[in-house]
């Protein structure tokens, strides 16, 4: 922590310790009462792989045995990034709120993908350069250009994290059982391995993919923008709040409150892509606990996706080359989840189909 924040804490600083020292672990005797449900059905013990995990992790999370997904809810933090002025990103700015106000229509791939698995989308502007009609929980429009100056200050970057926090608890009065986080944010690429570049004190050749298309030129431009604003600015990987002001965006902030509000009202949270796994990462860092409660979706293509997962000592159900962003990975693992918690509730048992249990060998 700065000099400046160690001697006068805010009010937004001192609320969210506060919260954080009230996140408790999952209860883990569920998990085992899951876990002894599924070897009581009729199938070759552990045949269904991380599916049962699922069942048993969210057994844990949500406290009961009696596990739900049936309310699920995709909520898509959008904000603007002040670093695209480098020249980091194949589009400009105003693709933010074009792709935000199509997550209302149905017509973002998100959406649409919401709409077939059953899930209610939930699309925030945490920060988009214009005006949208979007929830307004706006921080600013858009964070300031990180090569030049910190992104947005430590208040600022409080507040991001604030807000998504406050979304989990309005989310979990809601009745919904998971949450899954997504962003939408022209120039989040650039932020996001700034932070998990500082964060897993890593070298940005390593953390930083093409993004939405770069040119080999533009990925060298990218990476050297990162390099700079990380040696201009030098976040302290020992307090993640300075390192989201310095280097991160609001997008990231959002979604690490996400994280944090899961573990805070125990819903499961799903982790969609690499930049989801960054503000997961942000979340670890603040609140050790949090992990979890996280669900790990899919293996993104950007190259720090995998690092990320590593770092959080978590295991991606899916496989699907994807990189697309919006929450689009987390929302495809819905439907693997609803199938999995269907067997758990209505496959048959051993003893009720009057055939000898499998025994666990050693």
């Amino acid at each position: 922590m700065n000099t400046d924040s160690r001697n006068l804490m805010t009010e937004n600083e001192k609320q969210l310790k506060s919260m954080i020292r009230m996140v408790t672990p999952p209860d883990f005797t569920f998990a085992e009462k899951a876990q002894k449900r599924w070897n009581s059905i009729a199938h070759p013990l552990h045949s269904l792989g991380k599916l049962e995990d699922l069942v048993i992790r969210a057994a844990a999370i949500q406290g009961t045995d009696q596990v739900q997904f049936e309310k699920k809810c995709l909520v898509v933090m959008c904000a603007d990034n002040g670093v695209v002025e480098e020249g980091v990103t194949q589009t400009g700015q105003e693709v933010t709120a074009a792709v935000a106000e199509n997550f209302l229509t149905d017509k973002a791939s998100a959406a649409i993908l919401c709409k077939k698995a059953g899930a209610a989308i939930l699309p925030i502007d945490i920060g988009v350069a214009r005006e949208t009609s979007l929830r307004n929980m706006k921080i600013a429009p858009g964070t300031r250009n990180m090569a030049k100056e910190p992104s947005m200050s430590r208040d600022e970057a409080l507040r991001s994290i604030l807000t998504g926090i406050q979304l989990a608890g309005e989310l979990k009065e809601k009745g919904y059982h998971v949450l899954a986080t997504g962003e939408m944010g022209i120039g989040n690429t650039t932020t996001s391995s700034a932070v998990s570049c500082v964060l897993l004190g890593k070298n940005p050749e390593e953390m930083t993919g093409r993004g939405a298309g770069l040119s080999s030129v533009g990925l060298r431009r990218k990476i050297d923008v990162i390099r700079s604003s990380i040696a201009l600015h030098r976040p302290d990987p020992q307090d993640p709040v300075d390192v989201l002001s310095k280097v991160g965006g609001f997008d990231i902030g959002g979604m690490a409150g996400i994280f944090i509000g899961g573990a805070l009202y125990h819903l499961p949270v799903v982790i969609d892509g690499f930049i989801s796994g960054t503000a997961a990462l942000l979340a670890a860092r603040l609140c050790p606990e949090a992990v979890s409660y996280m669900i790990a979706s899919h293996v993104s293509k950007e190259p720090a996706a995998v690092q990320i997962l590593e770092a959080l000592n978590l295991e991606a159900h899916l496989t699907c080359d994807m990189c697309l962003g919006e929450g689009s990975g987390a929302v495809v693992l819905f439907p693997v989840m609803d199938m999995a918690l269907e067997v758990y509730r209505r496959m048959s048992t051993f003893e009720e189909d009057d055939i000898s249990a499998y025994e666990e060998l050693k």
